[in-house]
This record gives C-alpha cells, sequence and structure tokens, in this order.
C-alpha cells in the first residue's frame, strides 16, 4: 500500500477517533448513565484505527467476545462477590489472564474493561451493554476502514503460549501486584494504580513488548494524558459548566498531536485520559499525580522484575 497515501489518511483515523469519544460521552450525558462512558474506547481507537499496525495479535470476533466477557466479568464480581475490594481486582486480573492464555492472544485492554467496574461499584448491566455495543462498532468501522484502504489490513497470528510459562507469568504478576496494591487499596487511593495503569504494567512486563524500550516516556506519557484529562474536566466542565462531551474532544486532539508528535502509539494512554471524565470531582487535582507515581512504581516494576525473555 502507498506509503503516502496512509500518512494522509491517517489523519482522518485521528478524527474518526475523536468523533468516537465525543458521541460516547455525548450518549452517556443525554441519558443520564455515567456507566456508558468506557474509558478503554481511546485506547481502543488508538491501536485498532490510528495505528498502522495493530499493537496486539487479535481478530475482530475475538474482539468483541473477550470485551464482552471481561465487561460482564466485572459486574458479576460487583454484585455477587462480597470480598474485600483488592481480592476482587485480583480475580478480574486473574480471569483475564485465563481468557487470554485461552484465545492465545495479548489483548491486555481487557484488563481494564474488567478491573473498571470493580473500581466504580458497578452493578448496572448498561456497562457490559455498552461495552458489547462499543466493541462492535470499533471492529465494524475497523472493517470499512481496511475495505476501503484507509488502514493496513493485519492479519491474525495466534500467539503460541507454553501453558507451563504462562502459569508463571501470571502467578507473578498477580503475586507482584497483590503487594504493591496493599498501601493504596488500604489507604482507599486507588487510583495509584488505575485500571489503565495495570494494563501498562502488563504489558511492560511482557519482555518481547516494544514499549519497554522507551519505559520513561510510557511512564510520562501517562501522566500527561492524566493531566490533560484532569485539566479540561476541571476547568470546562467543572467550573464553566460545559458540557463534558467538549471536554473529552479538547483532550482526545491534545493527546493526538502528542502521539503524532512522539510517534508513540500507547493505547493506555488513550484509556488514562478519559478515566478524569468518569471521577469525582474532588479527585480531579490530585488524579494526574497518581498516575505519575503509580507509573513509575509499575514501570519500574515489571522493567525489573520481568526481563525473562523465556517468558
Amino acid at each position: 500500500m502507498n506509503t503516502k497515501i496512509l500518512k494522509t489518511v491517517k489523519y482522518e483515523r485521528y478524527i474518526f477517533g475523536i468523533l468516537m469519544a465525543i458521541s460516547m460521552v455525548w450518549l452517556a450525558e443525554l441519558s443520564g448513565e455515567k456507566e456508558i462512558i468506557f474509558p478503554e474506547i481511546c485506547a481502543l481507537t488508538i491501536g485498532a484505527w490510528i495505528s498502522e499496525q495493530q499493537p496486539w495479535a487479535v481478530n475482530k470476533r475475538r474482539i468483541f467476545l473477550l470485551m464482552s466477557a471481561a465487561a460482564l466479568f466485572g459486574v458479576l464480581i460487583v454484585r455477587y462477590c462480597p470480598l474485600p475490594l483488592i481480592l476482587q481486582v485480583c480475580i478480574c486480573f486473574g480471569f483475564t489472564g485465563v481468557i487470554l492464555t485461552a484465545c492465545k492472544t495479548n489483548f491486555v485492554p481487557i484488563i481494564s474493561a474488567c478491573i473498571l467496574p470493580v473500581y466504580l461499584k458497578t452493578s448496572s448491566f448498561i456497562y457490559p451493554a455498552a461495552v458489547m455495543v462499543m466493541a462492535l462498532m470499533i471492529i465494524l468501522a475497523q472493517w470499512i476502514m481496511e475495505k476501503n484502504h484507509l488502514r493496513p489490513v493485519n492479519k491474525f497470528i495466534p500467539c503460541n503460549f507454553d501453558l507451563k510459562k504462562q502459569l508463571e507469568k501470571w502467578t507473578k504478576l498477580l503475586t507482584v501486584f497483590g503487594l504493591i496494591a496493599l498501601v493504596p487499596f488500604e489507604t482507599h487511593q486507588i487510583y495509584f494504580l488505575a485500571p489503565p495503569l495495570i494494563v501498562m504494567f502488563t504489558e511492560l512486563s511482557n519482555p518481547k513488548s516494544p514499549a519497554r524500550k522507551r519505559p520513561a516516556y510510557i511512564a510520562g506519557l501517562m501522566t500527561f494524558s492524566a493531566f490533560t484529562g484532569s485539566i479540561f474536566r476541571l476547568l470546562f466542565n467543572v467550573y464553566l459548566n460545559l458540557p463534558l462531551s467538549l471536554c473529552t474532544a479538547l483532550s482526545c486532539i491534545v493527546l493526538f498531536i502528542a502521539l503524532n508528535r512522539l510517534k508513540l502509539n500507547f493505547p493506555p494512554a488513550g484509556a488514562v485520559l478519559l478515566i478524569p471524565m468518569i471521577l469525582d470531582k474532588n479527585l480531579l487535582v490530585r488524579f494526574p499525580l497518581e498516575v505519575l507515581i503509580g507509573s513509575i512504581v509499575l514501570s519500574y516494576t515489571a522493567m525489573v522484575l520481568f526481563n525473562d525473555k523465556k517468558l
């Protein structure tokens, strides 16, 4: 495919991504159902639409099934599992590890989709229904883009997991995460480990991940995204009482400009950008600092403890 054409239509894909996020938030505002806001949708548009090479080994059917299963499982945990929050999160984390391994994919955004309702105590089935609809929209738009040569067709090659090594990896991931989470969860400062940061941690724990080549940039990008989303929400929504959809549009524009300049399409940055749109306004001031500290701790831990290329 002509690379010049791809560079031109890339900006169109940015526009599609912004419109997708705006539509989601606008619908949530219009209906009064905050559960419709799914921050990971921005991560999916970055990976499935904007990136030339999709960062995950996954096909369209798996995107829909895995996203749907993860979102539904998270809500079921909130409704029917009366355990402490840290154990609920670890159960969700472990569940996503099982289904990722079973489906032979590294589609890690489902981790955030599963854990987010637990953080927000979302028990409404509106959340998984919204995730299903948005996942369908993502894969339908990706198919249309591929058919019209607006993006390359990414062939699905299943991950060749060694079950024993995968078990070792996820056991280690859960153990390390559980230890790191003890203090934030005990002190009720859970957004030091915001769901997109857990996705980042999982991605960086893969020794073969390209993201490991630029861990400082990744931590900086996550912090920048958190700050951008928080400042626009504070200025335009909290202080000026303007729509959340406007905050979302401005935040996405700023982030996509940054991604284009850095040449670094890291999907979890899109998810952390939209977290402020669903947070209590009293948490917005400290959220970027929490993401900064959490990003540094998790990225450093992943780089040091998960450096065995055999995993």
